[in-house]
Formats: C-alpha cells, structure tokens, sequence
C-alpha cells in the first residue's frame, strides 16, 4: 500500500446542542448554540498507524465546548465564544495548530408585554479558524459570520421588467408585484492576531481595549446594523430586481461596519403566482388587481452574490 499518503486530516465534534443562563439578579439572558468544533495538527499517525496517543477524544471537544459554556465571559457573544473556544484547544495541546469552530445561535427574543414588537425569527452563524501554525505565541484567526431563514415578504414595491425576451420567455413583465426571500446572509470580517493564553491551563481570553466600531469586537452591534441594513432595503427599496435589492443591501453593510471585508447575500425567490380567474369573469392578473395568489415552493430562483470593500 505504499502508493498511498495521507493528505490531509481534520476531526472533532458535531451537533454539540448548548443552552446557557446568564443570571444577573432577576435579569436573566439566555443564549442557545449548536457547535461544530474541528481540529488539525500533528494527528496523521492516527490514521495512519492505529496511534491513539495524539488523538483528542472527540467526548473531550464536547466536554471542553461544555466547559467553556459554563465559565466564558464571552458566552454571550457568538464570535468571541468561537474565538475562545479555538484558543484554547490551539493553545492547551501542542500538537494542536488549526482549530475550526462553527456556531449557530438559535434567536430568543423576550415576551414585548403591551407593545408591538415582533421580531423576525432566524438564525444567527458564526465561522472561525484559529491558526496557530506559525507558533502558539502568534496566534491568528479568521470570522465569519452571518443570519439565516430571515423570511420576509412585501406585497408591493418591486418590479421585473427589460430582461431578454427570446423564444424561452414566458414570464410576463410586471411593474409591481409581491417579493418574497428567505436570506442567508454572511459577512467576513478582516483576519486578526489573537492574543495567546498565559495561565496554565490556557483559559484565559481577552479582547483588547478601546477597539474599532465595526470590527469582529463589536461583533454584536455589526450582526444588529447588518439585518437592519437588510430589512430597511428591502423594506424601502424600489426593486427593479431582487438582483439589484440586493447590491443595495451589501453596500450598506460595507459602508456602516469598517472591520467586515466582504458581504454575500444568497435570496431564494419564494414566489406568488396570481390565480387567473377569468373563468369567472374576474380579473385577478394584472397587477393593480391581483389579489389571491398561490404560494409555490419549487421552482424557484436563487439570486446570490458577494460585494467586497475595494
């Protein structure tokens, strides 16, 4: 079997479940993770030869994101949670040089008793590598993170019309129709040095002081600002296409947060064809009066793209 080399190898845990109250008086948060937590380094022999000496269990990653949940200062903050979780695994085992986190945050939002604020649900991701390859004193790390399943809809505003008419076209022009998506957003904050653990155990984590409005540090107001930005474009905007909303909506992300280098939306169509009633004598077609529709799941389009800070 010599003809064959390991080339790369990479474990840990998946669907690590995790819910957390942070209790403080009768004031109480609570956050609600689903982790993916991957390791590499100096492993090939565990593959390769049967030697159990260099593994992490995977029960230990499970027990060390535990851990962590229970005693992080950053518990609460997705991206930093991530990042502590990387540093310590890269710092505490030498032979450990990329850590590879993924969380996804269930939203909780708090009963609005007499008032009229109803959040949109969704869910909230993060993606971090923490490297340690080039020495566990100079720690680096690379973020991303984003929100998923933000269904919105408005019944008007949006138009579709100009795009080439050849044999293959079916689809009527309209000047206003209903514009519906589920987004998947995701935005990818610029690499960072990570400040290495000192104690013995290799617990500690700090962020640093005085840091920039718009950086992975102010990570919680960036995710805040970034579905505003989504949900006041979509909201406002005189769509000519779903294509062009959504360059609108990176722009802003861009322009309103200095630490994220680069945004990609990816819009599902969820589409809502008009009922043609004029069996009946009733004009339920043209846009101005069309007012049942049938909601239809397949197919459907997929408009996505990436915008970038230059």
């Amino acid at each position: 079997m010599s003809e064959s080399v390991l080339t790369s190898a990479r474990y840990g845990k998946d669907l690590v479940r995790v819910f957390r109250v942070v209790r403080d008086g009768e004031f109480h948060q609570v956050v609600e993770y689903n982790v993916t937590f991957l390791i590499e380094g100096d492993i090939e022999t565990s593959y390769t030869v049967a030697d159990n000496s260099v593994v992490v269990a995977t029960d230990s990653i499970k027990n060390i994101t535990y851990y962590l949940a229970k005693t992080s200062p950053h518990i609460l903050s997705p991206e930093r949670f991530a990042l502590h979780l990387g540093t310590h695994i890269v710092s505490k085992y030498p032979h450990i040089h990329r850590a590879f986190v993924t969380l996804e945050k269930l939203r909780w939002s708090r009963i609005a008793l007499s008032a009229n604020d109803h959040p949109h649900p969704h869910s909230f991701t993060v993606e971090v590598e923490v490297n340690a390859s080039a020495g566990k004193n100079k720690l680096s790390a690379k973020v991303t993170s984003g929100i998923t399943d933000l269904l919105v809809l408005k019944s008007g505003g949006s138009a579709f019309y100009g795009y080439i008419q050849d044999e293959y076209t079916t689809l009527p022009e309209v000047d206003d129709r209903i514009l519906s998506t589920s987004v998947d957003l995701t935005y990818t904050f610029a690499p960072l040095s990570l400040n290495s653990p000192t104690d013995t155990k290799k617990l500690d984590f700090t962020v640093p002081e005085g840091f920039a409005l718009g950086s992975i540090w102010d990570a919680n107001n960036v995710a805040t600002r970034a579905r505003n930005a989504t949900l006041d474009i979509f909201a406002l905007d005189a769509s000519a296409s779903v294509q062009a909303t959504l360059f609108k909506m990176g722009q802003r992300v861009i322009a309103e947060n200095a630490g994220v280098e680069s945004v990609t939306y990816k819009l599902p169509n969820k589409h809502y064809i008009p009922i043609d009633m004029k069996y009946i004598g009733v004009d339920n077609t043209t846009p101005a009066n069309a007012e049942v529709f049938v909601p239809v799941s397949a197919p459907s389009g997929l408009i996505s793209a990436t915008i970038s800070r230059k």
